[in-house]
């Protein structure tokens, strides 16, 4: 194998992504309970104001810093469609909700994909590397896709099993610091775990995930 493989994180971007994930989490977890504990009006409004404050500054900082404008659209839109709901619902802990559906569709998702040799990392992967399609026409490359993409599969369950307690408990600050807790941590332990099972699906000789055999 090629000596220049890149590591899973430098195909991936590195951990910003994750990172400012978190912060409109923090930010709603803090300001709702400051205001519940200062028993301000409306403690759920506050909660969603920040966390959507705290998403337009992540989204301008990585505008600026050059991240293409659909993620961090999409980014800002998943934090303002959860202090919606959570602002609808009068519930807190429903501020969450987005995060377990797409947790819950997430898991689905890449599980199929594995099933039906179309797994994600994969596409990913490959789409990121320039590869488009090209590494399916290596049986090895697939397979170790396929094998590497459990791993993703088991965060997404892990993070269920995590917060679907918590939500029905109403523990909202406990969802806040499991959020947080299972979003970086845990993306590095799965790039950490995946990436070697990827190499130890191809043969000795076999040029890597940058040259795709038969490609």
């Amino acid at each position: 194998m090629t000596t220049s493989e890149p590591s899973l994180a430098e195909v991936l971007g590195g951990r910003g992504g994750a990172v400012d994930a978190s912060a409109p989490v923090a930010a709603f977890v803090a300001f709702w309970l400051l205001a519940v504990t200062l028993d301000w009006a409306a403690p759920v409004a506050w909660g969603g104001g920040a966390a959507v404050l705290a998403a337009g500054v992540v989204a301008v900082v990585r505008l600026r810093a050059g991240t293409p404008p659909r993620a961090v659209v999409f980014g800002l839109l998943g934090v303002a469609l959860a202090a919606v709901i959570a602002l609808s619902t009068g519930r807190a802990a429903d501020f969450f909700l987005v995060r377990i559906a797409s947790n819950a569709v997430s898991a689905l998702a890449w599980a199929v994909s594995i099933v039906v040799r179309w797994p994600l990392l994969g596409l990913v992967a490959g789409t990121l590397l320039g590869q488009r399609t090209r590494w399916r026409r290596d049986p090895d490359l697939l397979r170790g896709y396929q094998r590497a993409s459990w791993v993703w599969v088991a965060q997404y369950v892990v993070r269920l099993a995590v917060f679907l307690p918590l939500y029905f408990a109403d523990a909202v600050v406990a969802l806040g610091i499991a959020q947080t807790v299972l979003t970086w941590p845990l993306v590095a332990v799965c790039i950490a775990l995946s990436w070697p099972l990827v190499r130890s699906a191809l043969p000795e000789g076999h040029g890597g995930v940058r040259h795709p055999a038969g490609s």
